[in-house]
């Protein structure tokens, strides 16, 4: 993994050591001020355009384009709100999805199931242990968005959420978002509304480069991923862990994700 990892600089492989206790440190810090982490040159050089050579072929041919229109919340609606409220609005995100089946012997998920990346994640998020996802499809997928395409405003349902960024486009495909927009005991709908009306001067874009480690409290902050411009193809890998081992998406969430249960 030290070739594909740069472990000089981020001592996943050292668990306890000094090195290793600071680079945890900075990363709550972080989450805590930001609501996110970021490892950047978390990869080798060159590693990921190899990613990206391994996919691509993949992506070309058979990933599963997602298009839907939606509201920040996926939801059809919310209770307490009139349907035409603004926190409402409909936006529209289109993609286009690798499953982890669809890559075996990857980088990628050779990544994903390092293991003192999971204990370094786990330390980083306060949790006690984490577990690679059990579904074949879920538990890694690559994302591209193409020119005229975008991941629009959502909260995820996931506390974080752990991506790999592979491939840059050539203008657009930035993450905006919003730190704790809302909290678990306050939706603040009208926050969501000024912020969907372009309104808050408190969100912020963060423009990735490739190969960097982004780890991201994702549920009470609102975020994007801005409408991709030029020919070269925004990718990034995503990868799901769970507290619990063993986790599996249900056929519906499968046919809804990727098109398929299998």
């Amino acid at each position: 993994m030290k070739d594909i990892l740069d472990l000089d600089r981020y001592p996943l492989d050292r668990e306890g050591s000094a090195e290793w206790k600071r680079l945890v440190d900075s990363s709550v810090a972080a989450l805590e001020a930001d609501g996110m982490f970021n490892l950047e040159e978390f990869l080798r050089p060159g590693i990921a355009e190899k990613a990206v050579r391994e996919i691509q072929p993949v992506m070309a041919t058979r990933s599963h384009v997602h298009k839907r229109m939606h509201n920040i919340y996926f939801k059809p609606d919310i209770p307490e709100l009139a349907p035409d409220h603004p926190a409402l609005r409909k936006v529209e995100t289109i993609s286009h999805t690798v499953c982890a089946d669809q890559i075996p012997g990857s980088v990628v998920l050779a990544i994903y199931e390092y293991e003192p990346l999971l204990r370094f994640l786990a330390a980083a998020m306060s949790k006690t242990r984490l577990h690679v996802m059990q579904d074949p499809l879920a538990r890694t997928n690559v994302m591209a968005y193409r020119a005229g395409e975008a991941l629009n405003w959502h909260f995820d349902r996931s506390e974080f959420t752990t991506t790999l960024l592979l491939q840059r486009s050539e203008r657009g495909g930035d993450l905006e978002y919003r730190t704790d927009l809302r909290s678990d005991d306050n939706p603040n709908y009208d926050g969501v509304a000024r912020l969907l009306e372009g309104r808050d001067p408190e969100a912020k874009i963060h423009r990735m480069k490739p190969g960097t480690l982004n780890v991201f409290r994702g549920k009470n902050t609102a975020h994007r991923v801005t409408t991709v411009e030029g020919e070269r193809e925004r990718m990034i890998a995503v990868f799901s862990y769970y507290e619990k081992p063993g986790v599996m998406f249900s056929d519906e969430e499968r046919v809804g994700f990727y098109g398929r249960a299998a």
